[in-house]
């Protein structure tokens, strides 16, 4: 394993766990830790965005490239994300089941049209 894919893989692993624990802990009534759990979110984000920056250093690239492939491809999978989640409530939360699971679908075939954006057709 090289260097930068061990920093990468503990870098984004941490940021994840504080991310996904501090959501839990904003969004779980019962657990009663909404502003601690947004500032452990917060930090979870602010450490991927490192990794992020981390990684591109490592390969050699500019830390962020700002284009008009790169905001559109950003916005469809922030738009998919949403989607998928939007699934994700209409089953578990509104009890929605099969237009929950036909939307969620949508969702994940959306996330997966990500990879030719990124990648393109050989």
């Amino acid at each position: 394993m090289k260097k930068k894919d061990f920093v990468t893989l503990i870098m984004s692993v941490v940021g994840g766990i504080l991310f996904a624990l501090g959501m839990c802990m904003a969004l779980l009534p019962e657990w009663g830790a909404m502003t601690q759990g947004v500032v452990m979110g917060a930090v979870g984000l602010v450490v991927l965005l490192a990794m992020l920056l981390v990684r591109r250093k490592m390969d050699g690239k500019p830390a962020i490239v700002f284009n008009g492939k790169a905001i559109a491809t950003t916005l469809f999978g922030v738009l998919a994300t949403v989607v998928f989640g939007v699934g994700m409530c209409m089953t578990m939360v509104w009890n929605m089941m099969v237009p929950g699971i036909v939307v969620g679908i949508v969702g994940i075939i959306l996330l997966i049209c990500l990879i030719p954006i990124c990648k393109g057709l050989k």
